[in-house]
């Protein structure tokens, strides 16, 4: 059996300017752009072992959250998979097909803070994206492939892996 938390977030050519060093009396000169350009990562993290697993698609609906449970199963054959998601409406279709060994259960709404693949979201970010300004989405996409490749398990473990997940498992 393997706990997973999963949601989606978007990645795209609208930079968001960070804090960062410069030597003192000057003012940092960081890349910025307003492109309306993304794609929709759909992604799932195991806080126990480090696991993670992401598709990049162009929008959130049921057909792109199929698309990804599939995936998702593919990846993971031989595992009963409990999938924890949000309340978005493309994670509750009666139109989506959800594949035998993914059982999934829900967020309360309004809830994402509870949610441990958001803060991986965040570290993508900070790791890939902080200051930059791309020349086009499939330089991001490749920037987000090479980010999350170059994550360890150990990282993962370490973003995800919060006490209350801890005490309602080893309750269980």
């Amino acid at each position: 059996m393997r706990l997973m938390f999963a949601d989606e977030a978007g990645f795209g050519r609208i930079s968001d300017p960070a804090n960062c060093w410069a030597p003192p009396k000057t003012r940092p000169a960081v890349p910025f752009q307003r492109i309306r350009q993304y794609k929709t990562v759909y992604g799932a993290v195991s806080p126990f072992d480090g696991e993670s697993h992401y598709v990049v698609l162009d929008k959130s609906n049921t057909a792109n959250m199929t698309v990804f449970l599939k995936s998702l199963s593919e990846r993971f054959p031989n595992d009963l998979i409990l999938l924890c998601v949000d309340n978005a409406s493309w994670h509750k279709s009666k139109g989506l097909k959800v594949p035998k060994n993914i059982v999934r259960f829900f967020l309360p709404p309004r809830t994402p803070e509870m949610n441990p693949i958001e803060t991986m979201w965040r570290e993508i970010r900070k790791l890939g994206f902080k200051n930059k300004a791309f020349v086009s989405i499939d330089a991001v996409v490749s920037k987000f492939k090479e980010v999350v490749s170059n994550m360890t398990k150990e990282t993962v473990k370490s973003v995800t892996l919060w006490c209350w997940i801890e005490k309602i498992v080893s309750i269980c």
